[in-house]
């Protein structure tokens, strides 16, 4: 497959930060690829390097075989983005707002109600932009994204203010738009999210990327510990930690939980003791390779 984004070596810096330290990374056409990272990673900051809307310190970029700066006004129609905050045109409503958006590239006022039933706006197609919620406007920033069809799909933190209907909602929707060809490129904080959406993800923190690769390959990579957890009380703390497997074992009286690198073993020995009620395992997840590489520790 080609290559939709080729970026190699990005560098960016404010004063004594450097907000992007060599990122390099490429994004095939029609893949789904995501850029997490806490708070202050970076990301940002190189989603607007590649979408041309800041100027890199150092380094090459290209998108569809182009440069994306100086702002070139021919990849803007291929191109939808979705910024952290938007600002819409005051007083118009939701159905203007996106007529309006759609007419700056061509697209039809058809086209534009369409994408407001797409992300469930119909019912507020009349209501006045600074009357919507902020989930609503959000929605609407994503609608205006899409409204013209792009090839490519920028994303940031696009479900941040959904509730949890709205988010799955939106999945629908971006899968939806994937399948179809799009090339889409996500970052996001909720890591089920990506987990759940992208083909390949980049962890980025302190303005590099620490590991990059499909979610099931780096989970597989990290060889963490499953959790088998069961009711409190169907087997003694005591007890858990001579069965066969089990590495560390907890008990908060209601869920006692073992911890263990062959839960089938596990498993197996809960049963031979008539004490599977309530049992669930839990495998590691894209959360827990994300805690690995980049801390704990919290970051406002």
């Amino acid at each position: 497959m080609s290559n939709t984004i080729v970026a190699k070596d990005l560098r960016k810096r404010y004063g004594d930060v450097n907000a992007v330290d060599g990122v390099s990374l490429t994004v095939e056409d029609g893949e789904f690829f995501g850029i997490l990272g806490p708070n202050g990673a970076g990301k940002t900051t190189t989603l607007e390097i590649i979408e041309g809307l800041r100027e890199a310190d150092g380094g090459e970029i290209s998108v569809f075989g182009q440069s994306p700066w100086p702002r070139n006004a021919a990849l803007l129609p291929r191109m939808g983005v979705q910024l952290q905050s938007s600002a819409f045109f005051e007083r118009l409503t939701a159905r203007e707002q996106l007529r309006t958006f759609g007419s700056l590239y061509g697209a039809t006022s058809r086209k534009a109600d369409e994408m407001l039933e797409t992300v469930g706006l119909a019912d507020k197609a009349d209501t006045q932009v600074e009357k919507l919620s902020g989930g609503q406007a959000q929605r609407l920033s994503i609608a205006c994204a899409l409204v013209h069809e792009p090839e490519l799909v920028f994303l940031d933190e696009p479900t941040a203010a959904l509730d949890p209907q709205a988010r799955r909602n939106l999945w629908d929707v971006l899968r939806a738009i994937n399948t179809d060809g799009r090339t889409i490129v996500l970052t996001t904080h909720y890591m089920d999210e990506a987990e759940v959406l992208c083909d390949r993800v980049a962890i980025m923190d302190h303005g590099r990327i620490l590991r990059s690769g499909p979610p099931a390959t780096l989970v597989r990579d990290l060889d963490a510990a499953a959790r088998v957890s069961v009711a409190s009380g169907v087997v003694s703390a005591e007890d858990a930690r001579t069965l066969p497997g089990a590495d560390e074992v907890t008990d908060d009286e209601v869920s006692l939980v073992i911890a263990t690198h062959d839960a089938p073993k596990v498993v197996k020995a809960l049963a031979d003791r008539g004490a599977l009620e309530g049992v669930q395992i839990r495998g590691a997840t894209l959360e827990d390779v994300f805690l690995d590489l980049t801390g704990r520790e919290y970051r406002a």
